[in-house]
């Protein structure tokens, strides 16, 4: 059993919000709710606000070690994955926190028994079918693992535990990567998207056939031409993708400094980011980022993406294309103090946005 959350929220506006002097434990272990004119609703789901915020929480209390990504299954219970700490957790939607799998160490064991038994080396993040299946980015492994819903048990899917580029076209489970980074599930939950690194590369695996192919970057490191198809073209750094609704997929570079589309006719184009390291506001090909790591859309497809060294969650509009900072830099919350965010994922709603350096998960409705 894993320790219960309070489900009492407290609802105080921002502006007037003093400091909580709640218990640590509560701290630890509560969820706290407030509003912000800025950006509606905002809250911490583990873990606390910190003495700069209003609160006493210390990110070393957390339950969490350098959480890095989340997703969720249809009953609404949240998967986590940790990066320096190697655990993966389930917060169940009853608000108990249960330690699932990995024990810390960084190893490659487990497959063909349950996840309880698995062992991880570096997880970026993670990805959830409808029916529960549980996908894991498990990079310095240079694979990606599956826990299959019914049985629990766990395998390699795509990847031979080897770094290498090979295997397009064949089984992914015979397929090398090099630094797999961000899995993400397309809309139709049935193509698993790959950021594979250190080879600048996009790759797909059908989860029906479980043949793998490249669908961005050639290889090359470079910035690409805006027009060109994205299988001959070169990429910076690929570090996340997601797909949208339209079929569009989007493709962010830390070292890039920018965010990259797929178009349905396999072209791509730059979309925002200058290529310079900033923080500009403002529409897309004049808006700066710095060193952004992850990102996700939501139900309209708009944008989030965390703009780690800026310490901000960004958003840019389906429709206009615009740039604005929802929280970070004095928006949103303004007490809120993000460290390194890393994963961001959009549930029911809900903006999740994981604050990987204090340790913490949070929400909020953009």
């Amino acid at each position: 059993m894993g320790p219960m959350l309070n489900r009492s929220r407290f609802r105080v506006p921002a502006s007037t919000i003093k400091c909580l002097r709640l218990p640590l434990l509560l701290l630890l272990l509560s969820t706290l709710f407030c509003t912000s004119s800025q950006a509606g609703d905002i809250e911490v789901v583990i873990g606390g606000l910190m003495a700069e915020e209003g609160g006493n929480w210390d990110p070393k209390d957390s339950p969490l070690t350098s959480p890095f990504g989340v997703d969720f299954n249809s009953r609404g219970d949240m998967w986590i994955v940790e990066l320096e700490g190697g655990r993966v957790h389930r917060f169940d939607a009853a608000g108990e926190l249960h330690h699932a799998g990995g024990d810390g160490t960084k190893s490659y064991k487990g497959d063909g028994e349950k996840l309880a038994a698995a062992t991880f080396n570096g997880m970026h993040n993670c990805a959830v079918t409808l029916n529960g299946d549980l996908y894991i980015a498990d990079s310095w492994n240079h694979c990606i693992r599956k826990v299959d819903a019914t049985t629990g048990v766990i395998s390699t899917i795509a990847g031979t535990g080897q770094k290498g580029f090979s295997g397009d076209g064949g089984p992914a489970t015979a397929a090398t990567f090099d630094f797999v980074m961000c899995i993400t599930l397309n809309p139709t939950n049935d193509v698993l998207h790959i950021a594979d690194l250190n080879n600048r590369r996009i790759r797909a695996v059908d989860l029906k056939s479980g043949v793998v192919t490249t669908v961005a970057g050639n290889g090359k490191k470079g910035v690409p031409k805006d027009g060109d198809l994205a299988v001959q073209s070169p990429l910076v750094d690929p570090r996340a993708v997601a797909q949208d609704s339209k079929g569009n997929l989007w493709i962010l570079e830390r070292g890039g400094h920018a965010l990259r589309a797929v178009l349905p006719d396999g072209t791509i184009q730059t979309v925002a980011g200058t290529g310079i390291k900033g923080f500009v506001d403002g529409p897309g090909l004049t808006s700066q980022f710095g060193s952004p790591k992850h990102l996700c859309v939501d139900d309209a497809d708009n944008v989030y993406i965390a703009d780690d060294e800026n310490a901000a969650i960004r958003r840019m509009d389906s429709q206009t294309r615009e740039v604005t900072t929802i929280l970070g830099k004095g928006q949103g919350d303004a007490r809120i103090r993000l460290s390194h965010p890393h994963g961001v994922t959009w549930e029911n709603g809900w903006l999740y946005v994981v604050d990987m350096g204090n340790n913490r998960i949070l929400r909020m409705k953009p």
